[in-house]
C-alpha cells in the first residue's frame, strides 16, 4: 500500500502498534531532523486532551504511551511543531471476544481527505463479547449494530449486546455463497470439502455486488444520516458481506482501490491471530482446520476481482452506487459531509 509523504513540517504515515495490553507505540514519517512532536490523546476524537502532551520528542520517529487502561479505546493526535496535528488511533480495537473488530477511520481519500475516525466500525460476529468488550462498546459510544448474518446464524449465535439497549440492533441479512451458512459447514463436517476454492470464494463475493445492492445501499442510507450514531456492521467472520460492504462504503467516499484491497487483507493478518482458538472450535465440529484454512486467509487475489467485477458489469462504482444501491448525489454528499475531514 503507497502512503504519500510527508511535506514541509508535517508528518506521515502516522501509525499505532499495540505493544502490550497497557502499551501502544505510535510512528510517522517526516523529511525534517529535529523535528518536535508532541502527542496527545483522549477517549474520543473530538476530546483530545491538549492541556498537556502524553508525550514530547525531537528528532525521533516512534514514542512508547505507557500506562493506558486495557478497557478503553484511546485516540492520538501526532502534531508536529509548525505544521497540522494528524488524530490517529488502533485500527484494531483489542476485545476479548471478537478477532476483527476495526476502526475505518483514517483512510485518505483520492482528493486529499481523510475518513473520521471513531464513526463507522466494521467487525466479526458479536456474539462472544465478554463483560469488558462490552463497556468498551458502550465507551466508544457506539449506538447501532447492523447484522449481515441470516436468521438461521443469529438464532444460534445472537449477538451479546448491553442489558440496557444502549445499543440499536438492525439485521439486514446477506447470503455469502448461493446456501445458508450451515448448508456449507454440514457438507464440510460429511468431509465434503472439494467446493471450498479460491473461485467459490471470489464467486460468492462477487454475487453479494449482484445480487445485494438494495441491502448494501440501506446501510450507506443508515450511515449517511446525521442522527446516525456511531456504527458497526459485521456478519460471521468480518471478511466477506463486510469486506464487500466496506469496500463500497469506501468507495463512496473516494477511497483509492488498493487501500481497500489492503482493508479487506487485513482481516487475514487479525484473523490469524486468533486461529489457534479458531481451530479449537473447528475441531469441536469434527471437522479437520486444515481442509477449511483457505475460509480463515484474506488474501488480496480474493478481492481484486470483486473490485474489477463493480467496473466491468457496472461501469463504475458510482454508477453501481446510484443505480444497483439506490444512493442519490444528495445521500453521497451527506455521507462525506459527516465521515471525511
Amino acid at each position: 500500500m503507497h502512503f504519500a509523504g510527508p511535506r514541509s513540517s508535517e508528518i506521515g504515515n502516522v501509525r499505532v502498534e499495540r505493544k502490550n495490553r497497557e502499551s501502544v507505540e505510535i510512528s510517522w514519517e517526516t523529511p525534517l531532523r529535529d523535528l518536535i512532536v508532541s502527542i496527545y490523546m483522549g477517549r474520543s476524537p473530538v476530546a483530545i486532551d491538549r492541556r498537556s502532551p502524553a508525550a514530547k520528542v525531537r528528532g525521533k520517529i516512534n514514542v512508547r504511551i505507557s500506562g493506558l487502561d486495557p478497557g478503553t479505546r484511546y485516540y492520538f493526535e501526532v502534531m508536529p511543531q509548525g505544521g497540522p496535528g494528524v488524530i490517529t488511533a488502533e485500527r484494531l480495537v483489542p476485545l476479548e471476544g471478537p478477532a476483527n473488530f476495526r476502526d475505518m477511520g483514517g483512510y485518505a481519500t483520492s482528493n486529499g481527505s481523510r475518513v473520521r475516525w471513531g464513526h463507522i466500525y466494521r467487525s466479526d460476529n458479536l456474539a462472544n463479547l465478554s463483560e469488558k468488550d462490552r463497556a468498551v462498546l458502550k465507551q466508544m459510544g457506539i449506538g447501532l449494530v447492523c447484522d449481515l448474518r441470516t436468521t438461521p446464524e443469529t438464532s444460534k449465535w445472537p449477538d451479546r449486546l448491553p442489558d440496557d439497549g444502549s445499543i440499536d440492533y438492525l439485521q439486514i441479512p446477506i447470503i455469502h455463497g448461493e446456501r445458508e451458512f450451515d448448508f456449507y459447514w454440514e457438507k464440510i463436517g460429511r468431509g465434503d470439502v472439494g467446493w471450498l476454492t479460491e473461485n467459490f470464494m471470489i464467486a460468492a463475493n462477487k454475487r453479494i455486488i449482484d445480487e445485494y445492492g438494495e441491502m448494501l445501499g440501506k446501510i450507506i442510507h443508515i450511515l449517511a444520516q446525521p442522527e446516525t450514531p456511531p456504527m458497526v456492521f459485521h456478519c460471521a467472520g468480518g471478511r466477506d458481506r463486510t469486506g464487500v460492504c466496506a469496500a463500497l462504503i469506501l468507495l463512496a467516499l473516494g477511497v483509492p482501490e488498493e487501500t481497500i484491497i489492503y482493508d479487506y487483507c487485513l482481516s487475514g493478518v487479525f484473523i490469524s491471530k486468533r486461529m489457534e482458538v479458531i481451530n479449537s472450535r473447528i475441531r469441536a465440529r469434527g471437522v479437520d482446520p486444515a481442509t477449511v484454512a483457505l475460509y480463515y486467509t484474506a488474501p488480496p487475489h480474493f478481492f481484486v476481482p470483486v473490485i474489477e467485477h463493480i467496473k466491468e458489469a457496472y461501469a463504475s462504482s458510482a454508477h453501481y452506487l446510484r443505480t444497483e444501491a439506490g444512493i442519490s448525489e444528495e445521500t453521497l454528499d451527506r455521507l462525506k459531509q459527516k465521515l471525511l475531514e
